[in-house]
């Protein structure tokens, strides 16, 4: 099969197309054949080497946690899930990731795709929406009514968070630049901050939840907008366990747990008008694509997620 692999860390130069087994399935797994895939911050981060104590893998690997696709093939273990079946998946994180024409995928992680959901759309959300859910559903127990702080609105777990803060029926204010002020207004933003021109500390007060996406000065000045009680959850930095006792709140960095059930919730949203996926460009999984979509990536400037189609 067709996958784009690296042999060791380094720059875009580094990501090799070229014609590998495809995977073995254990009992509990099955075998999709991908259709779409996505990329991620995380993938140029490990492709760089800047994961590799947290990620000890063997080369060579395969970058990729998003997929979506058919299954091919399933384990004997397998129940709910059939040949033929339309899914999606953040699978687990190993070496052996989703930049391929197949991918083993635990069938527990597995979510069904609604019928009007294109292959595109399903691979834009895993990652970054299930970021999004674990941040503001399982960690700060979003409420309706509560004032919600999300940190780069226009990014990829930050459009999520904010149609995800929506659904709650909570009050959104987020930061952006101006440029995209329009666009996160369209995703339900109630409240913009232009991050070159306002200071978010200065200007906001009493807020019930920050979630932040991009850590150092950011998460510090976080603290100030939060009342006492506040949530502020973080996928960009550990919290200060100190600054959290001082403002009276409680504060954590969340690193995604793959999870079907959440992200078969996702798929409800999405199915009832309450989510959707922005992508902003899409690429092909060849050796050049991925070396374009990861270069895009690196710019710290995609709006909405970059798709890799692997099958039409």
């Amino acid at each position: 099969m067709k996958a784009v692999v690296i042999d060791r860390y380094g720059g875009k130069e580094e990501l090799k197309e070229r014609q590998i087994d495809r995977p073995k399935i254990k009992a509990d797994q099955v075998l999709l054949e991908v259709y779409a895939t996505s990329v991620n911050p995380i993938d140029w981060k490990l492709r760089e080497g800047y994961l590799q104590e947290k990620l000890p893998f063997e080369f060579p690997i395969v970058l990729g946690w998003d997929a979506a696709g058919i299954i091919a093939e399933t384990g004997a273990d397998v129940t709910g899930f059939k040949a033929g079946d339309r899914v999606f998946a953040r699978p687990a994180t190993t070496r052996q990731g989703t930049y391929a024409e197949y991918t083993a995928v635990d069938a527990d992680l597995l979510a069904r795709m609604p019928e009007k959901m294109t292959f595109e759309e399903a691979a834009a959300i895993p990652l970054t929406g299930l970021t999004a859910w674990q941040c503001l559903v399982e960690f700060a127990a979003i409420q309706e009514g509560d004032k919600v702080l999300i940190h780069a609105g226009a990014g990829g777990v930050g459009n999520f968070a904010i149609q995800l803060a929506k659904s709650f029926g909570a009050y959104v204010a987020t930061t952006a630049s101006k440029e995209n002020e329009e666009f996160v207004k369209s995703l339900g933003a109630d409240r913009f901050i232009d991050y070159q021109n306002e200071a978010f500390e200065e200007v906001l007060e009493d807020y019930d939840i920050v979630l932040d996406t991009i850590g150092g000065d950011v998460l510090d000045k976080s603290y100030r907008v939060l009342k006492k009680g506040g949530r502020l959850v973080s996928v960009a930095g550990q919290p200060s366990e100190e600054d959290a006792q001082k403002h009276g709140v409680k504060a954590g960095f969340v690193w995604l747990e793959p999870d079907g059930k959440q992200l078969q919730k996702l798929a409800d949203l999405y199915e009832a008008g309450e989510l959707e996926p922005v992508i902003g460009e899409t690429f092909e999984l060849s050796e050049q694509g991925v070396r374009e979509a990861h270069a895009l990536s690196e710019t710290h400037h995609a709006k909405g997620k970059i798709v890799l189609r692997v099958k039409s």
